[in-house]
């Protein structure tokens, strides 16, 4: 029964793999929906607190990417280049092949330059022209020939064309995209759960779908009650932390990257990269050794990603070949985090990692260390790639001990070659000397890097005389290998993972915990506390995965609907408030009334004197409240029927009255919250102010009394009308002097 389950689990596996490859409408099981184009209001507003509002940060998103240059192509009045020109170069810049580079740059030349020279358009400076005229008279084409050009490219887009964006309904659907990624809580019913692929110290880690975009990940789940029998709550914390530091920016593809964190109340979830090619400790089982070529793909995979964390000032302190994960092609990639640490502030000195790679410094309790301690680690790894076993793992000992005295005692690094012994020796007293032997089967380039990297002196070690992974990659043993074609995954892997086979050990075999262990174990609100800031969805990352699967279905379908409801009456509630003094304005749900037993939706529109609720009837009259009849605003949010809500007390001089408000949207909240406290405060404010001035004027408190009444009644008349003209426009009569005073 256990073989059957294993296999249906593997065959359920391999299905959602193949599925997750399919087109959009086949690949998701549930649909994303965009929330209404009046959500364009809140998120304006939002956006510009935030500083969000200016081209570099719009264009240097995935989606605002996207819709940038939809709007340029099909929207602008006017014909941008610009972009094109921009997008050409980029392309230029990611062409390895010297030739092909070549015929890119005299078109690019051509078509962008020269055409436009001959008809006087070309808006560029003389010396970007000269610059790249230099170099195509020598017919030289470095992959920075046309940078001149960036800067003045983006000084264009960030005039007319970036504001002419802003005012498009592109940039409405870039804040529908927003809104939907700033309130993203996602739950285990976000995802399907396939086979398990590995398992940990506190949990396993599973093959899993999105619902919403079918793309596959992996999803580790820790048990919070094995956390807290192991009291490793600080160890997953800083897994989160370190996660989200390599995984945030500039991507790293050799590294297993986070795109979310969530948690349920028994498991903290972290949604990874998905490598399904298994990892290189379970090759070698398959495999047997490498050879020098092969290692040396792997190893220079593996310094870029060491590098993309040191340059975060992160220590990873667990590279081994358990660790290095493949993807189905065979690139390679750094995986689980657990150990890593931010050196930035302080220099860990905790004595973590595996037996047979640490490094003598971290072996040394007390001695504080930091990205040194991976280059050793690496030489070890190197090592086990070529022999099968860690250099201090000899003889196939098991014991830990025996393992960390010969790190610790290592005093040389001899290598036997037919004509001569080379021997380095330190003295360390009492300790037996031991040796690392190199074989002459190495090449001298090889065991010279081993022996830079395996120095147990740190001021000696390659990677750690000041330039970091640099070091290691100018070494001999790495000439000839163009890094940028390393980066962009360029190279042959040696080894394909095979097709339509799940590489990992048998799903029976990983087995999962023993659930007595924790039975005693409770969970207290203290302990959910600690999580409380845990969820995270990595911006970039996630609209990465919008971009590579639904983002043209989602906006075709969004389109459909919207060209329905402007055929509707509802169109009333689109119309153009950014002339008027309106604040903000959008759905909001109401729950008030002496017969209200429901939520009832209602658009709503904020002005410096007034609050509308408007139905979806045209014939029927909008809700008003004045400020004036306004007694408070609750300073902070209430519960009422599960919802965090605004609660609005009432004056309406017959009795007092509370208006409650909510919608699901936490940044819409937060932004209704804010702008009618703020409203009522000015309100209020205003009116006193202006009786002081009419006390003054009266010489009595009782007549500025008056004078306070007649201002609260001349403002109420005032906004009438013009809730009047407001409900005017709303059935398709809009008064040019609809706006409140």
């Amino acid at each position: 029964m256990a073989d059957l389950e294993a296999v249906l689990a593997d065959v359920s596996y391999l299905m959602a793999m193949e599925k997750s490859k399919c087109m959009p409408a086949a690949r998701a099981s549930k649909k994303i929906v965009l929330p209404d184009p009046s959500v364009r209001s809140v998120m304006h507003k939002y956006l510009e607190k935030e500083n969000e509002v200016n081209f570099d940060k719009i264009f240097n998103q995935v989606l605002g990417y996207l819709l940038f240059r939809d709007f340029c192509d099909n929207v602008s009045d006017e014909p941008v280049p610009h972009l094109k020109f921009y997008e050409e170069i980029k392309a230029y810049e990611k062409t390895e092949c010297h030739d092909e580079r070549r015929k890119q740059a005299r078109d690019i030349y051509d078509n962008f330059i020269m055409k436009e020279m001959l008809s006087h358009t070309h808006e560029y400076s003389k010396e970007a022209v000269a610059h790249v005229q230099k170099y195509l008279m020598k017919n030289e084409v470095p992959v920075n020939l046309f940078e001149p050009y960036i800067d003045e490219i983006f000084h264009h887009l960030r005039g007319e064309p970036f504001r002419n964006f802003l005012e498009s309904d592109k940039y409405t659907r870039f804040c529908q995209w927003k809104n939907l990624e700033l309130n993203i809580q996602l739950t285990m019913n976000d995802f399907s759960v396939h086979r398990i692929i590995g398992r940990g110290g506190f949990g396993e880690v599973y093959g899993c779908r999105k619902a919403d975009t079918g793309k596959m990940y992996a999803m580790k789940c820790l048990d919070k009650k094995r956390i807290k029998m192991k009291q490793g709550e600080t160890l997953a914390l800083n897994e989160r932390t370190m996660l989200s530091l390599v995984s945030t920016g500039v991507d790293c593809p050799f590294i297993v990257c986070m795109t979310y964190a969530f948690h349920t109340p028994d498991k903290l979830c972290f949604i990874l990269d998905l490598m399904n090619g298994g990892d290189l400790h379970y090759h070698l089982s398959q495999h047997g050794v490498f050879n020098e070529s092969d290692m040396k793909f792997y190893a220079a995979e593996v310094i870029l990603g060491l590098d993309h964390m040191h340059k975060r000032f992160i220590v990873y302190r667990d590279l081994k070949p358990a660790n290095i994960l493949l993807d189905e092609n065979g690139h390679v990639r750094i995986s689980d985090l657990g150990l890593a640490c931010d050196f930035s502030k302080k220099k860990p000195h905790a004595s973590v990692g595996t037996h047979g790679y640490m490094a003598p410094e971290v072996l040394s309790k007390g001695t504080p260390y930091d990205s040194s301690a991976d280059w050793f680690s690496f030489g070890c790894m190197l090592y086990k790639l070529l022999k099968g076993h860690s250099p201090f793992r000899q003889h196939k000992t098991k014991d830990k001990h025996e393992i960390d005295r010969m790190t610790l005692t290592m005093v040389s690094l001899c290598v036997r070659m037919p004509c001569y012994i080379f021997q380095i020796t330190f003295d360390f007293g009492d300790c037996p000397p031991q040796n690392v032997e190199l074989p002459e089967s190495f090449s001298k380039e090889l065991r010279d890097l081993l022996e830079g990297l395996l120095q147990r002196d740190i001021d000696k070690r390659l990677g750690c005389k000041g330039g970091g992974a640099d070091e290691v990659k100018a070494h001999p043993f790495f000439a000839g290998i163009d890094w940028n074609q390393v980066y962009y995954q360029k190279y042959t892997p040696p080894l394909i993972p095979p097709r339509g086979e799940v590489n990992a050990a048998d799903a029976f075999d990983i087995g999962s915990f023993d659930e007595e262990d924790t039975k005693g174990i409770k969970l207290t609100e203290q302990d959910q506390e600690l999580y409380k800031y845990f969820p995270l969805t990595i911006s970039e990352r996630w609209q990465q995965e919008v971009a590579e699967t639904v983002f043209e279905t989602v906006n075709l379908e969004a389109d459909r609907l919207e060209q329905k409801r402007k055929a509707k009456q509802k169109q009333k509630f689109d119309a153009d408030e950014k002339d008027s003094d309106c604040i903000l304005h959008g759905y909001l749900k109401k729950y008030s009334g002496s017969f209200a037993t429901v939520w009832q939706t209602r658009y709503a529109k904020l002005y410096p004197n007034r609050l509308e609720l408007h139905t979806e009837s045209s014939s029927t009259k909008p809700d008003l409240v004045f400020m004036d009849q306004i007694e408070e605003v609750a300073p902070d949010y209430v519960q009422f029927k599960n919802e965090q809500c605004i609660q609005v007390k009432i004056r309406d001089g017959i009795r007092d009255g509370k208006l409650t408000l909510t919608m699901v949207d936490e940044i819409g909240l937060k932004e209704w919250f804010l702008s009618l406290r703020g409203a009522h405060k000015e309100s209020q404010e205003l009116l006193g102010s202006m009786a002081k001035k009419a006390g003054k004027i009266y010489g009595t408190e009782r007549d500025a009394s008056k004078a306070n009444v007649l201002i609260s009644s001349s403002a109420a008349s005032n906004a009438n009308s013009n809730a009047n003209a407001s409900a005017a426009a709303a059935s398709g009569q809009r008064n040019a002097n609809g706006s409140s005073n």
